[in-house]
């Protein structure tokens, strides 16, 4: 049987231990996740322009071809060591074109940036994940409830949004083995780490929203048209699309980190159109995080008069200290907007769901 007859009679079936559905083209790291693991596994497909619907349902919906999926599934491979067998291609079904991706079940052990992965009851694991985010043994409540939320929250996301939630656990992690290894507290080197870490934090808010923008330009085509001028030497110095769209998506995010929350959602209509960030109050509170960050970043704590604009209840020259408490609240209130964001643009946007 040839590779189009194989992935012909497997379209409309559920998906299963060797047999996966996108609706549209996730990142190349996505991919490289899933090839390997059905690679270490028994081998399987990805079958993309395949819609599974709330009811469990099938729909074949198509995938455009404005981007070249060839390129995406190059890099992905690349990812990947050693090269397992792999083949890939555009075909018909339906008057649609779909775009499928088989996987033969490999000999050795297949890493995926060095992270071993596994096909195993229709999902893809990363097989270190179990012992990685086991949160027993904290110490301080707050971390302990915030972890557990984070470990709650893993369902259903785009993969931005598990690399944000995996990186606020890493950081919960450092923060509480400090104070576990420290029982005669230095307070001038918690008071640091504290500010680095909340610091690191709103960043990679931040690089969220750049990585959301790219996967919704990667799978909707039409939203990366735009008015806005490039020159030529940077389109030239992207090796490929997806380089360009990355360097794009990143661009967008500047209004964001000179903490201009409301310039970013007004030039970012994909964001803006999801109606999540529009609140004056939500606008408000976004905005006084970062404002801490810059404060942290930039002044070593120390409030100067642009900071008294967002809280006047503080004097210049005096130092900015955040407890666990409120780093763990303004914590979450950025895990709960991105995960309100981040449902929103898979329902928009169609955007592929991460496994992890």
């Amino acid at each position: 049987m040839s590779f189009i007859e194989e992935v012909k009679e497997l379209i409309g079936k559920q998906e299963s231990d060797i047999l996966e559905y996108k609706t549209v083209l996730p990142p190349s790291r996505n991919i490289a996740q899933l090839i390997c693991g059905f690679a270490n596994a028994e081998g399987g497909y990805i079958i993309l322009g395949v819609k599974e619907n709330y009811d469990s349902t099938l729909s074949v919906v198509g995938l455009s071809q404005d981007f070249m999926a060839n390129e995406i599934v190059h890099k992905a491979i690349d990812m990947l060591y050693p090269k397992p067998k792999v083949e890939y291609r555009y075909i018909t079904h339906e008057s649609k074109q779909l775009y499928a991706i088989k996987i033969e079940k490999a000999k050795e052990t297949i890493m995926a940036e060095n992270k071993k992965y596994i096909r195993k009851n229709c999902r893809t694991i990363l097989l270190d994940e179990v012992q990685k985010h086991i949160y027993t043994n904290k110490s301080d409540k707050d971390i302990v409830e915030l972890s557990q939320f984070l470990n709650d929250c893993k369902t259903k996301l785009t993969s931005s949004m598990v690399i944000l939630i995996e990186h606020y656990q890493s950081i919960l992690n450092l923060l509480d083995n400090y104070q576990q290894n420290n029982l005669e507290k230095n307070n001038q080197e918690l008071k640091i780490l504290k500010r680095i870490l909340f610091s690191s934090c709103v960043d990679n808010f931040e690089t969220y929203l750049s990585n959301l923008l790219y996967e919704i330009y990667l799978s909707n085509p039409n939203t990366l048209k735009s008015e806005e001028m490039i020159e030529v030497s940077t389109v030239l110095s992207c090796s490929d699309i997806q380089e360009f769209i990355i360097l794009f998506a990143n661009k967008k995010i500047q209004k964001l980190q000179k903490g201009s929350i409301k310039g970013f959602i007004k030039e970012n209509k994909q964001i803006s159109d999801l109606g999540i960030m529009n609140k004056n109050e939500d606008i408000e509170a976004i905005e006084k995080i970062l404002q801490i960050r810059h404060l942290f970043s930039h002044k070593n704590g120390i409030i100067d008069e642009k900071f008294l604009r967002y809280y006047p209840d503080f004097k210049i020259g005096q130092e900015m200290i955040l407890s666990i408490v409120e780093i763990c609240e303004k914590l979450r209130y950025l895990i709960n907007t991105s995960k309100k964001i981040d449902e929103a643009a898979i329902q928009k946007y169609n955007l592929a769901m991460s496994d992890l």
